[in-house]
């Protein structure tokens, strides 16, 4: 059986009120280090391999490093990158046309928002990664990624606003079995 120990990435610095996907915003290294560490006694306590993949993001990248230091094997995957949103990506969401996000909001599977990627597009790239993981593997990512792995089922034809979950917490864990 596959297993996979997934966490979100450390809160990052100028993110807040902002339209973040691919946007490569820096990561305070004390909280990269403190997820690290958690990311290190889960390994320990669980029996864990001491091997991770993480998003090409500076956000993930930067625990991957931490890690790296202390002799872990770390991969950096784009699989794990965070939903593309193209021209919105990075903007604030107040300078972003409302009609725009209510239109995204009423067809949240196959609309792209900022013309970026769609929700369907990263359910298959979040389940054709997973899908793909042997034994067990741990990650860092990011909240959409993490959210489409947990709430989507394989196979989904569609998905609505009003089913996304609430974003995992930074730096929580989430554990997903295949």
């Amino acid at each position: 059986m596959a297993e996979l120990w997934a966490w979100r990435h450390p809160r990052v610095a100028g993110a807040a009120g902002r339209c973040l996907g691919r946007t490569d915003l820096p990561v305070d290294p004390r909280r990269a280090k403190r997820l690290a560490h958690r990311i290190r006694a889960a390994a320990r306590r669980n029996g864990l391999p001491r091997a991770v993949t993480v998003s090409p993001l500076a956000r993930c990248r930067e625990v991957g490093r931490w890690l790296a230091r202390w002799g872990w094997r770390v991969e950096v995957d784009p699989g794990l990158a965070e939903l593309d949103f193209g021209a919105w990506d990075g903007r604030r969401w107040s300078d972003i046309d409302w009609a725009e996000v209510e239109a995204w909001q009423n067809d949240l599977w196959r609309y792209a928002p900022g013309g970026g990627e769609t929700l369907e597009a990263l359910t298959a790239r979040v389940h054709g990664w997973a899908g793909a993981v042997q034994g067990v593997r741990l990650a860092v990512g990011h909240a959409g990624w993490l959210n489409a792995l947990r709430a989507v089922p394989r196979g989904a034809t569609g998905f609505a606003a009003r089913d996304w979950p609430t974003p995992p917490r930074h730096g929580e864990c989430v554990v997903w079995r295949g």
